[in-house]
């Protein structure tokens, strides 16, 4: 800015001669930041054509959605095999220690039980079923050890200190403070072990609060082999309770299983698996490589948008007496290099996580999976930036960011309106109905029924309730599927048609012209009108991809 003051006074204190080299710098200067412009908003195509400029940031990026893509294709079937590999061993010890395991789980437990005899039949199966686990067992599946020594299978009782019940004389005496009480067992001494703590297994059951074993074994998935990957070893933490606290007659129990995964310490594999190891690490070393290549290229641009705008700012500034309004300065602030960025980011991260599970010096499957599999959703979004150059295309995008600003509005009204609906039906209905049970499973209820998914099941399991709460059930389903689906979805639905009906309205008539748009075909009016202000506040989202009248051949797009 200091430069253009310069000028005006060197213009006004010059003579003719100084005044007409000033003025010819000065156009010299429009017209060198014009051209600027006009490449900075020209698609990679016309700045081929203009300055013979490889668009090297259009081929990064089909080069990372191919890597990227067959990388994350690579991780996900190797990923299948690891959560098979868990859910099958789940459903394996499920009917190994579970006696009359049907196996189907029931919404909080495997099976039950309501007798006392049935009750001991299923805990002395667990031990028994324990120590010939190797004669049982079809999978690489053994007991864990800690230095050489097994570790052993730990059993737990809780009951209450103290108590009296006499349910026909209505009488009780119950002394609410809770015991702990645990024995260890080694699976070779079985017999001995049983004989030798009976007095463990003598349990009043008006007092028990329940019973838990928990054990560890060890395993090998060697069904990684087949996708020429080295197998890992996993440590299995089972514990099965015997739950008792409702104290209804009925002893639930359950089998939960927590699964870690680490590389085995001794082993010796033939074949190929070893060698394609290594080559997955170089792939993996060469998506990071790409990335951190589209990263610097895309920061680059976003550096030279920023002096960019800087100059244009200045000059608009110092030549017409204004400021450049909020809606030219978005043109110049891309937000797909945001996107890129970050998935580029987030591919590095994933790709680095990958590594170290190959080399088995990490196991965060879940936390690598997430990485990739959003940097992998982002670059895909990020293709649409490269459709919208062309106008038969870019519908869509346009259409998003003219409804967005109204449609986060509208669902910020009517989610009050949800939430509602959602605590209510949580603490109505959720003593009477399983889909009403906790908060997160009444939302996803509540959604499915404004998306018209099972609604006749919904209604039909309240038909067995209480009068009272079955209308309940009644006017607070009825009026919320009338509401949402009639009204708020409607609703919902017309804000984004009105959106692409302006959309569709401005590319046949032409788009309103912004100041950036008036100084790029040389208007020299720039009037501060109720017009440019109502642009400004309403197109505000349009500016990014906005395209001028058919008779400019000048395409902004961020």
């Amino acid at each position: 800015m200091d430069n253009d003051t310069d000028f005006f006074v060197k213009y006004n204190e010059g003579t003719d001669s100084v005044r007409t080299t000033i003025t010819h710098d000065m156009a010299n200067e429009e017209d060198i930041l014009k051209d600027d412009l006009r490449y900075y908003f020209m698609n990679p195509c016309d700045k081929y054509r203009a300055r013979r400029q490889i668009p090297w940031k259009l081929g990064v990026q089909i080069l990372k959605i191919i890597m990227i893509t067959t990388q994350l294709v690579l991780f996900g079937l190797n990923n299948q095999l690891v959560v098979s590999y868990k859910e099958e061993n789940a459903l394996a010890f499920k009917n190994l220690f579970l006696k009359g395991y049907s196996g189907v789980d029931e919404s909080d437990y495997c099976v039950a039980v309501y007798s006392q005899e049935d009750f001991y039949d299923h805990l002395f199966y667990v031990f028994d079923q324990y120590r010939q686990l190797k004669n049982l067992t079809v999978g690489p599946v053994g007991y864990a050890e800690d230095d050489s020594k097994l570790v052993p299978l730990v059993i737990c009782k809780e009951h209450y200190k103290r108590g009296t019940v006499e349910p026909s004389d209505e009488f009780y005496d119950i002394d609410a403070q809770i015991e702990r009480v645990c024995l260890s067992l080694d699976p070779t001494s079985l017999d001995s072990w049983k004989t030798n703590n009976e007095s463990f297994f003598v349990l009043d059951f008006y007092r028990l609060i329940g019973v838990t074993i928990s054990f560890q074994l060890k395993g090998i998935n060697l069904q990684t082999v087949r996708s020429l990957e080295l197998p890992d070893c996993y440590t299995f933490f089972l514990t099965i309770t015997f739950d008792n606290h409702s104290h209804s007659g009925k002893i639930k129990i359950l089998l939960e299983i927590d699964a870690i995964s680490s590389a085995c310490k001794n082993w010796k594999i033939s074949g190929t698996a070893q060698k394609n190891t290594h080559y997955l690490l170089v792939f993996d070393g060469f998506v990071i490589l790409v990335c951190l290549t589209s990263a610097v290229l895309c920061t680059r641009s976003i550096v030279l948008a920023v002096k960019l705008l800087q100059r244009f700012s200045t000059f608009f500034h110092v030549h017409y007496k204004r400021k450049v309004c909020k809606a030219d300065q978005k043109e110049f602030f891309n937000g797909w290099y945001i996107l890129i960025i970050i998935s580029d980011i987030m591919a590095i991260v994933g790709s680095i996580l990958k590594m170290e599970i190959q080399s088995k010096s990490l196991t965060s499957y879940d936390v690598c999976s997430i990485f990739l599999g959003t940097s992998t959703l982002m670059v895909w979004v990020g293709v649409i930036r490269y459709l919208g150059y062309f106008q038969k295309y870019n519908v869509l995008i346009l259409t998003m960011k003219a409804a967005f600003p109204k449609v986060l509005r509208f669902c910020c009204c009517a989610g009050m309106i949800y939430l509602g609906y959602t605590f209510c039906g949580w603490i109505v209905l959720g003593p009477y109905h399983e889909k009403f049970e906790g908060l997160s499973r009444v939302a996803e209820c509540l959604f499915s029924l404004v998306n018209g998914d099972d609604m006749f099941a919904t209604f039909a399991q309240f038909q067995e309730m209480s009068v009272l709460v079955w209308v309940f059930s009644r006017v607070y389903l009825y009026s919320f599927i009338s509401l949402f689906i009639y009204m708020v979805l409607s609703l919902f639905i017309a804000l984004i048609t009105d959106a692409y009906e302006t959309i569709k309205n401005y590319q046949k008539t032409g788009f309103p012209v912004t100041d950036l748009q008036k100084f790029l075909k040389d208007h020299k009016d720039f009037p501060c009108s109720e017009d440019s202000r109502e642009l400004e506040r309403d197109c505000l989202f349009l500016c990014c991809c906005r395209r001028p009248p058919k008779d400019d051949d000048i395409l902004l797009i961020s």
